[in-house]
């Protein structure tokens, strides 16, 4: 009887895992262009190519290339006029910046739960947390599933709302044919190392409208007049250099085609593990037309595994794979997210009543809180790459796992918890 890796039994074995970033001759050569250009900064011909490019490929009518996908948040509620007394509904389940930049504004950041079939932001969350200060909803594509937009645009036509897309896991998905990013006011991106279109670090902003895209040219150059007619205004440094657009020229010409290469290994995976009882996929709405990755999440059933804890689970997957799965935890939900406490900075107090209204504590968010501590795995959109023989292992670990489950139970119980973070990288 094969014991299980964790406890000293032969592993099923070792993934190819391709390594990232992806790149190739492409990316050197034109970045070699930037060097010998001696246009390294801002505004240069690589920079406004790509804001061109991506612009198109994300379906909207501009493109504003910034530093991150951190202000790039920031700088949509600044270009919408989103400040002091205002609120702004968030998803209690996401990295820390989508909230951040709403404090970023002296706004306060609304949390609501997630959806439990998709864990994208619940639309009926958000019309419950609607108020008469209530001025944007950011809802937040991520964990391999597009928000439901139908009924968040809806929900932003009855109450006249802003919609930020929040995009930083999802570009190149589409919704009815209409990509992300391009169907609220504004579309915000990251371009972090993680990513599956990276430079290190970079972020981007979409929109279909002129006006907001001269505010958040302006926005991102000092407050120069940066286009014919833009606004000459107070603001900041947010400028992306001509390297990090260089090389992001040359990873967006391979994103289709790894995008489709992800979307058909990830439908095969999930069909895979929901061969075993207790691991199922997330809700795919027939509305999403396009679908790519940052992760793909499946939800674990405890009851299904005799009670064996989550992180009980991942680990003797990850050791069954000789430790070369990226198998993660969703965010830990912001209303006792380590990453995420504004007060503990006085930057924030600017009022006694401030202060209280931005205590994430005060929101309760069950369906988040269960799939951090229960139920979500996440699988890197580098899984999604492998061959079909390394797909296979995925799943044929997880059937030997719970082949030998009871084993697992009796000896992980003390020894694994989930308070012990698995957090992705952002």
């Amino acid at each position: 009887m094969r014991k299980l890796a964790i406890h000293g039994g032969a592993a099923v074995g070792a993934l190819n895992v391709p390594a990232w970033p992806i790149f190739g001759e492409r990316e050197l050569e034109l970045v070699t262009d930037v060097v010998s250009s001696g246009n390294w900064g801002f505004l240069g011909p690589k920079e406004q190519e790509f804001e061109a490019s991506f612009a198109r490929f994300c379906g909207a009518d501009y493109g504003v290339a910034v530093a991150n996908g951190t202000v790039s948040l920031k700088l949509a509620l600044e270009a919408l006029g989103i400040g002091p007394g205002d609120e702004v509904i968030v998803p209690g389940m996401t990295w820390q910046a989508t909230a951040t930049a709403v404090l970023d504004v002296n706004a306060v950041p609304v949390l609501v739960d997630a959806d439990p079939d998709t864990y994208t932001i619940d639309p009926r969350a958000i019309e419950a947390a609607i108020t008469t200060r209530t001025r944007a909803i950011i809802p937040v594509h991520l964990y391999g599933r597009i928000a439901d937009m139908d009924a968040i645009m809806r929900l932003a036509d009855r109450y006249r709302l802003h919609v930020v897309e929040d995009c930083a896991h999802q570009h190149g998905s589409e919704w009815k044919g209409r990509p992300v990013g391009s169907i609220g006011s504004v579309g915000s991106f990251s371009f972090q190392s993680s990513k599956i279109i990276n430079a290190g670090e970079g972020g981007f902003l979409t929109t279909n409208s002129g006006k907001l895209s001269d505010l958040m040219q302006s926005l991102k150059m000092c407050g120069r007049d940066a286009r014919a007619g833009a606004p000459v205004m107070h603001s900041g440094n947010y400028r992306m250099t001509e390297f990090q657009a260089a090389i992001l020229i040359a990873q967006l010409g391979r994103l289709e085609a790894q995008n489709a290469e992800r979307d058909r290994n990830a439908l095969e995976l999930e069909r895979a593990l929901s061969e075993l009882p207790g691991l199922r996929p997330l809700y795919r709405s027939p509305n999403i037309t396009k679908q790519s990755y940052y992760c793909l999440t499946v939800k674990y059933d405890r009851e299904a595994w005799d009670g064996i804890p989550k992180d009980a689970f991942m680990a003797a997957l990850v050791s069954e794979l000789e430790g070369t799965l990226n198998c993660s935890n969703v965010y830990e939900p912001l209303n006792a997210s380590p990453f995420y406490n504004p007060r503990n900075k006085n930057t924030h107090k600017l009022s006694e009543e401030y202060w209280r209204a931005i205590d994430p504590s005060r929101f309760e968010l069950p369906v988040s809180e269960r799939a951090f501590a229960e139920e979500a795995i996440n699988f890197s959109h580098t899984t999604l790459l492998l061959g079909a023989a390394d797909r296979r292992k995925i799943a044929d670990a997880a059937g030997k796992i719970f082949e030998h489950r009871h084993e697992l139970r009796e000896a992980a119980q003390p020894r694994y918890s989930t308070s012990e973070r698995l957090s992705e990288v952002v």
